[in-house]
């Protein structure tokens, strides 16, 4: 039976079952997931909510430490050191995750860096760095986890930004929004060719939520001003109003959903 049409018979027969329990719609029991950028912020938060609904999460960042803090009391997390710039560390960590949990059934392409700089004074070094990390790691990362997937159901979440969507000017770097704004075009891309392997791409697109990168803005009362005023609930979002989007996201919740980009933001994008 070829891959299309026992989608379709798939599809077809969950017309006809039971109206499933909202925990068993989002249940993520015996499925394997990895997080990037997981040592803090939303990162960490991914893990931790992934893991909450019976996920075995491979938690990754540079940052060993503080992935060990974070997996101390979570036996469903397991820590593991690398940086998503080095094509050598991305290739090792899928192999590990593969041999040792087997392919994924969730890819969380979280981490993120920004070069701090304005556009006329970035230099083309790192803006190229900034998309490294941004772009291209994430890009490598669903490649190389759909290979592995051979036909497996997968989800892919990218996490961009509303910074990708819309202009943010005067905050918000140029490396950095063209990273989160090609990530949401590899999206729609990667859910264009992948659509019949079984692999669903979509992409998380926050608004403003503090975390360690954006900490110094937060602790500017003009800036937090700036985000009161042009978001329509006139507040930040909290790390836990994203629980939800993701769990949709990478749960069987959304079978049907592919190439789209969900924007949790407070209203910012739709002003």
């Amino acid at each position: 039976m070829s891959e299309p049409t026992a989608q379709r018979e798939r599809a077809s027969e969950s017309t006809t079952r039971r109206v499933r329990t909202p925990a068993e719609i989002f249940d993520l029991t015996g499925r394997t997931a990895l997080v990037t950028g997981a040592s803090s912020g939303l990162g960490a938060r991914f893990a931790q909510t992934l893991a909450a609904a019976g996920a075995t999460v491979w938690a990754a960042a540079r940052r060993k430490e503080r992935l060990e803090a974070l997996a101390a009391g979570e036996p469903r997390i397991r820590p593991v050191a690398g940086d998503v710039s080095s094509e050598a560390d991305r290739v090792a960590l899928m192999e590990r995750i593969v041999a040792e949990t087997g392919p994924l059934d969730v890819l969380v392409n979280n981490a993120g860096v920004g070069s701090g700089a304005k556009p006329l004074h970035e230099e083309s070094a790192a803006f190229a760095q900034v998309l490294e990390t941004n772009l291209t790691g994430p890009f490598h990362l669903a490649q190389l986890a759909a290979r592995a997937a051979d036909g497996r159901e997968l989800s892919i979440v990218n996490v961009s930004s509303i910074v990708g969507v819309v202009a943010t000017a005067p905050r918000g770097g140029a490396s950095y929004a063209a990273g989160k704004a090609g990530l949401i075009g590899l999206t729609r891309q990667l859910a264009g060719h992948w659509g019949t392997r079984g692999v669903r791409a979509n992409a998380l697109a926050p608004g403003w939520f503090r975390t360690e990168m954006n900490d110094a803005m937060f602790d500017d009362p003009a800036s937090v001003k700036w985000i009161e005023r042009n978001t329509m609930v006139r507040r930040a979002g909290t790390p836990a109003e994203l629980d939800g989007a993701l769990l949709f996201l990478a749960s069987s919740a959304s079978t049907y959903c592919t190439g789209q980009v969900l924007a949790i933001d407070g209203g910012w994008t739709a002003r």
